[in-house]
């Protein structure tokens, strides 16, 4: 199984809780990626935002820049909002980074979790479903063909026109990102793609009749193989007990519950809603190696997903537990998590 991380960027926070600059949260996340490299993690994933505490806008820029900088990680999107972008150049931002780093590069589209998107770019809500069915196909279809004909309801169309440059491999794998949905869960087995899920909040083990959907819609549709696949995106920390990740996480958990609240009318955030997520069997992956790598390989009984990554960096979480905690999974959890998948195999 691969682990991996994912960010939307987290802008760190001064003694007076205001927030600091948005640059350096950008600088902080394309180190964290690099470390990630270094320590040998399998995957990051950079996510779309649009906010001044969550403001990684533009995962493509990102990805680019880790990918000139990195050697053997796979990098990828967590989501692409690709309701709100034009798909070509998405593909071509995505097929570029590919380029420098030697075909390490994914895209995985989604609706995102948040609609700041929709007004920033001119876009109406009211066309929510239209937009991403649309323009997933366009991404497909730019994906699979180097000349491309294409027409639609949401953007002017193309007749027979090159969309350069080519992935390494051809093409580039392309995931369905979602939150949970059983509609999005049919629409990926009927495309053939990989689906993958961010689970936060419940009980994790849950999402697997959504899994089972899935894979039966891909059977029904006709479509086997390795692309048939499962990944599953979650919070969490890592570090050296059980205690100090419960304490480091808190914080950040604390300070995002606060902020999203104002914008989606959450209640106040709960310390005891926090820890009964952090321990089995929620959905927050905050632990000591043994504890992550166990909790891992359980949902995996359920779920039997190829990848499993984390966010971390939430709610100004200090960049130094940031890159410890990546470096505890690539080099702690990582071989725990082997160990026990090799046990029941």
């Amino acid at each position: 199984m691969e682990l991996g991380a994912y960010s939307f960027g987290d802008t760190q926070l001064d003694e007076d809780g205001s927030l600091r600059s948005t640059s350096e949260a950008i600088k902080n996340l394309f180190d964290a990626i690099v470390t990630s490299d270094q320590a040998g993690l399998d995957y990051f994933a950079v996510g779309e935002h649009h906010t001044f505490d969550m403001p990684a806008s533009s995962p493509g820029a990102v990805i680019a820049a880790a990918a000139g900088a990195t050697k053997q990680i796979r990098l990828g999107s967590g989501v692409s909002v690709i309701s709100t972008d034009d798909p070509v150049r998405v593909f071509q931002q995505f097929a570029t980074a590919d380029a420098i780093s030697g075909g390490r590069v994914e895209i995985t589209a989604g609706r995102g979790s948040s609609v700041e998107s929709y007004p920033l770019f001119g876009y109406e809500l009211r066309d929510y479903d239209r937009l991403y069915e649309e323009k997933l196909d366009l991404l497909i279809q730019a994906n699979e063909n180097e000349r491309v004909t294409w027409k639609g309801s949401v953007r002017p169309a193309i007749d027979d026109l090159p969309v350069v440059p080519r992935p390494v491999n051809g093409r580039l794998p392309l995931w369905v990102g979602t939150g949970g949905s059983a509609p999005s869960s049919v629409r990926a087995g009927r495309l053939g793609l990989p689906v993958s899920y961010g689970i936060i909040g419940g009980a994790p083990e849950k999402f697997a009749p959504l899994a089972e959907l899935y894979r039966k819609t891909a059977e029904k549709s006709g479509h086997s193989g390795p692309d048939i696949k499962v990944s599953v995106a979650a919070l969490g920390l890592v570090a050296s007990t059980k205690d100090e990740a419960l304490d480091r996480f808190y914080p950040g958990w604390r300070n995002l519950n606060i902020t999203m609240g104002k914008l989606r009318g959450w209640p106040a955030p709960d310390q005891r809603a926090y820890l009964a997520q952090a321990h089995a069997p929620g959905a927050y992956y905050v632990g000591d190696p043994d504890d992550v790598a166990e909790r891992i390989v359980h949902l995996h009984g359920f779920m039997g997903h190829v990848r499993h990554f984390l966010q971390m960096d939430i709610g100004g979480l200090p960049q130094d537990h940031f890159l410890e905690s990546l470096t505890l999974l690539a080099t702690e959890v990582k071989p725990r998590v082997e160990r026990l998948l090799a046990r029941k195999a």
